[in-house]
């Protein structure tokens, strides 16, 4: 192959559409397959979107991955990596490329004897900045992750020889950002260590794009726990302020909102995320993604539509509640007042009988019975007063316990 050749058609690409773009530059990776060799431009930005040369990169090793999902030939990609990339670049083409990689190869995880063989020659083959070592830890901790394998993603990353080999780069936001999803996702480890994890990513000056992805992922599909709802959309607001463009930290926001019962704010967050999906691109699988979030968005309209229907329940149980209490209260009264009106009655009643006997009794004076006339009628007073403030305090009390 003519690698001048190659590259000059390369450069040509530029002012290509995106779709004309991706398909040249995909019929070039598959050259350089098909010749067995690997392409010698150099990589000097970021760019998937219009960079030839990175885009052509990113098919070679993409389609060498899915031929053969191994550590060796991801060991060789962090290789061409480091030699062929800038270093202002190579960090964030770094976790891009091993993330995304692991999870379209995530069919394939290697065993602990592969992956034991394949770290001894790792080791004895890294360079001193261990970056060889460090792609391949992220290679294989991210099909674990993307296989919702917790437990062995967090022994992997604790205690694997290949992920120790990693050496300083086991301090970074990106592998404390795997270390928390895996802690996350575990019921063997405590809610509050996960959360210490993700507080350490979070906290980090040097937080990449793709460990705020890993923490928010980890924290959306780990074991539940009460504040789970508010803590991953706090956290998935903060990214977008820095990523507001990101459809991936729209889902998670939108994921967090459902989890809270936000449901119309779910809803609008999902659709965005939807709208913001490139329709055209090698690397976003649109189908996959709108087909995640179109789940997503059934599960938020029946939740929203679950919980109007709960409330307009709680609404019929209160109204109906409120008839009920209002009816017991109002018969509660006519019988407070019924016994008033007949304890008066009856006060009545015997005050006449008994001023009358009194008025006819001949034996006494004047005076005598009018005294006697007297104190019956106080004594019936005090009695018919006593009914109806006890009734009235009855009432009272139990008005005050049933709106207490």
């Amino acid at each position: 192959m003519d690698h001048e050749v190659v590259e000059q058609a390369l450069a040509a690409l530029v002012a290509s559409g995106s779709r004309q773009l991706d398909r040249d530059c995909d019929l070039y990776a598959r050259r350089y397959i098909d010749e067995r060799v690997e392409p010698q431009f150099e990589v000097s930005s970021t760019d998937f979107d219009s960079d030839p040369y990175f885009i052509c990169a990113d098919r070679y090793w993409n389609h060498r991955l899915k031929d053969e999902p191994t550590l060796q030939i991801a060991v060789e990609c962090a290789g061409w990596l480091r030699e062929h990339v800038a270093p202002g670049c190579r960090t964030a083409i770094r976790e891009k490329w091993a993330l995304g990689y692991a999870f379209i190869t995530r069919d394939s995880v290697e065993s602990l004897d592969e992956v034991a063989d394949a770290t001894r020659d790792i080791v004895a083959n890294d360079d001193q900045e261990c970056s060889r070592a460090y792609f391949a830890t992220l290679y294989h901790a991210g099909k674990l992750r993307a296989n919702f394998c917790f437990d062995e993603l967090n022994q992997f990353l604790e205690s694997s020889p290949l992920s120790m080999a990693a050496g300083s780069h086991r301090a970074t936001p990106l592998f404390v950002a795997l270390q928390a999803c895996a802690a996350f996702g575990s019921r063997r480890i405590t809610e509050e260590f996960a959360r210490s994890l993700l507080d350490r990513v979070w906290r980090a000056p040097d937080r990449t794009y793709a460990a705020t992805d890993i923490a928010l992922n980890g924290l959306a599909v780990g074991v539940p726990f009460d504040d789970q709802g508010e803590l991953l959309s706090a956290h998935a607001t903060e990214a977008l302020a820095d990523y507001p463009d990101s459809h991936i930290f729209h889902y998670r926001l939108a994921t967090g909102q459902y989890l809270s019962g936000a449901h119309d704010a779910a809803l609008n967050s999902i659709d965005t995320a939807l709208r913001l999906l490139p329709a055209i691109g090698w690397r976003v699988s649109h189908e996959l993604f709108q087909g995640q979030y179109l789940t997503k968005r059934e599960a938020i309209l029946n939740g929203r539509t679950e919980a109007h229907r709960a409330a307009a329940d709680r609404e019929r149980v209160q109204r109906h509640e409120h008839s009920i209490a209002g009816m017991t209260d109002t018969v509660r009264n006519s019988m407070l007042r019924t016994i008033e009106v007949v304890s008066i009655f009856a006060a009545v009643i015997a005050f006449a009988v008994g001023s009358l006997n009194v008025s006819l009794n001949g034996n006494l004076r004047l005076s005598e019975r009018l005294w006697i006339v007297t104190v019956l009628g106080a004594g019936l007073l005090l009695f018919a007063l006593l009914i109806v403030g006890g009734s009235w305090l009855i009432a009272r009390r139990l008005s005050g316990e049933r709106n207490g």
